[in-house]
């Protein structure tokens, strides 16, 4: 393509191709932070950790248990959720009525255990996991190249992020979850089981982490710094759109992967700084976060 007023229309269109993957997965993950904080007050560190360990289990499935892509996609995401169920029974439910600050050490522990366990077994380099056949290959769209596993990405998040804020906010089910955050002994008393409800939400908020954890495998090198190279940035995606905010995470996390896109193309050297610093512009406005109610 021609270039026009010194811009190149295939690099910036390329760069916005990575900026919407890159924000599918910050959708995903803050979403799951999101749900886990707001439902209930719960700051899950863990969050990058479990999401690596979603993409180590698509990777050991397919080369041991001949578990391929299609079925990691369904059979991972459960496993991470039990897996952050047990998190929520044995280990953050003993210490949820403390401060909020022990919550965030534990988790951090955990993601620390977790990060250096994975180490050990599998060392510090990427593994490779390949893209299945049937997203292979890709679409010329006149204006750019679109490989189709990367449109994949998109449209999977889009749909899994929009599925789960209509249960939350348009469904009996989400009315239970947001009744429980406000007064929980109310809703006992209309013969909900909330302990339960709780360690359920915990263990799906977690299972989003696999699943983004299984679309990474691909076309990320599967490796034990994975989770903690992204939770940072996850976690200010999560503060921009306000702490709680299930379509202030989704909204948010797309919105600045595009940004960062933009960014990298016209500024490179601010493309791994700019989140922090609408982050920092943000927190000086409007405290609470952009879709954020005040305290």
């Amino acid at each position: 393509m021609d270039t026009f007023l010194g811009i190149n229309p295939a690099a910036l269109f390329g760069q916005l191709l990575v900026g919407l993957i890159n924000g599918s997965f910050y959708a995903l993950l803050s979403l799951g932070l999101a749900i886990i904080f707001g439902l209930l007050r719960i700051i899950n560190f863990a969050q990058g950790a479990l999401y690596m360990v979603g993409a180590f289990l698509a990777w050991l499935g397919l080369q041991y248990l001949g578990i391929n892509y299609w079925l990691a996609l369904f059979v991972v995401p459960i496993v991470v959720g039990a897996l952050g169920i047990l998190i929520e029974r044995f280990l953050v439910r003993p210490i949820a009525h403390e401060d909020h600050l022990y919550g965030l050490l534990l988790t951090f522990g955990i993601a620390l255990v977790l990060q250096g366990a994975f180490t050990h077994m599998f060392g510090s380099s990427g593994l490779p996991y390949s893209i299945p056949e049937a997203l292979q290959g890709g679409m010329n769209l006149g204006f750019m190249y679109l490989p189709t596993y990367r449109g994949w990405i998109i449209v999977v998040s889009l749909l899994v992020c929009f599925g789960t804020w209509w249960t939350i906010e348009k469904t009996k089910l989400g009315a239970y979850l947001r009744a429980g955050t406000e007064n929980s002994r109310i809703l006992q008393g209309f013969g909900v089981n909330v302990p339960l409800m709780v360690t359920l939400t915990f263990g799906f908020g977690v299972g989003l982490a696999g699943l983004a954890g299984v679309l990474a495998a691909p076309i990320y090198s599967v490796s034990p710094d994975m989770g903690s190279n992204i939770l940072i940035v996850v976690f200010a995606i999560v503060v921009i759109g306000g702490m709680g905010s299930i379509g202030g995470a989704i909204l948010t996390g797309v919105g600045m992967g595009i940004v960062e896109g933009l960014t990298k193309y016209f500024y490179p050297e601010a493309s791994t700084t700019v989140i922090f610093l609408v982050m920092v512009l943000v927190l000086l406005v409007k405290p609470a976060g952009l879709f954020g109610k005040e305290a």
